[in-house]
C-alpha cells in the first residue's frame, strides 16, 4: 500500500487564481509547501477505510472458499483410498490420476484468484489517490503553495504545514463513500492462503 504515495511526494500543481478567497480565512495555513499524511488519508477517511475493508472481506471469502475445497478434496482421497483393493488395479490408476489432475487444477485456480486478490489490493492506494487528488489540489491551491509532500519523507515541519485533518474532512465531505468500482486485479503475488497441499493417491 506504501508504494502508492510515493506519487504524494511532491505534487506540483498550479497557483490558485487570484480570486481565490484568503488561504487564511479558509483554515489553510499560507505557505509555500504543505505537509500531509497520506496513511492517513486511507485510514481515517470514509472512502480509504471503504476500499480496505472490502479487499479484506474479500481476502476472508477467498480463504473459507478454499478451505471448504481442501475439506473437500481430502473427503475425496480418502474415499479413492478406500477403493484401492475393491477395484481392478487399472481403474483404480485411472481414478487417481483424474484426483490427482483435479487437485492441481483447483490449486491453480486457487493461486491465480490468490495473485489477483493481492493485486487489487495494490491498486486500491492508487484508485484512492487518483480519486482524492482534485480535493488535494484544491488545499495546494488555497494555501499558494506550490509543493505538497508526505510527512513521512520530511525531517521537520511545523504543525501549522500539516494539512490531515483538514483534507480529511474535505474528502469524507466530497467523496464520501467513493465511486463504487474497486480497481480490477491484474497480475503478481498473492496474499490469501493458497490451496493447501493434499495428498494424491499412488495410482501404482
Amino acid at each position: 500500500m506504501r508504494r502508492a504515495f510515493a506519487l504524494i511526494g511532491l505534487l506540483a500543481l498550479a497557483l490558485g487564481s487570484p480570486d481565490a478567497a484568503p488561504a487564511q480565512q479558509l483554515g489553510v495555513v499560507n505557505s509555500d509547501v504543505v505537509v500531509i499524511d497520506s496513511e492517513r488519508l486511507l485510514t481515517e477517511t470514509e472512502y480509504g477505510q471503504r476500499l480496505q475493508r472490502e479487499v479484506q472481506e474479500e481476502r476472508e471469502r477467498l480463504i473459507a472458499h478454499n478451505e471448504r475445497v481442501a475439506a473437500q478434496l481430502e473427503e475425496e482421497e480418502q474415499s479413492l483410498t478406500e477403493m484401492r483393493g475393491t477395484v481392478p488395479a487399472e481403474e483404480f490408476r485411472d481414478m487417481a490420476d483424474a484426483f490427482d489432475a483435479k487437485v492441481t487444477e483447483l490449486r491453480r485456480e486457487s493461486e491465480t484468484k490468490s495473485r489477483e486478490l493481492e493485486r487489487r489490493r495494490e491498486l486500491a492506494p492508487l484508485q484512492f489517490m487518483r480519486v482524492v487528488q482534485p480535493v488535494l489540489a484544491d488545499l495546494l491551491n488555497e494555501a499558494d503553495a506550490v509543493a505538497m509532500l508526505d510527512r513521512r519523507g520530511v525531517l521537520l515541519h511545523a504543525d501549522v504545514a500539516d494539512v490531515t485533518d483538514l483534507a480529511i474532512s474535505r474528502i469524507d465531505a466530497q467523496i464520501g463513500a467513493g465511486p463504487d468500482a474497486l480497481p480490477q486485479p491484474q497480475e503478481d503475488a498473492g496474499d490469501a492462503r493458497p490451496m493447501p497441499e493434499l495428498p494424491v493417491p499412488d495410482g501404482n
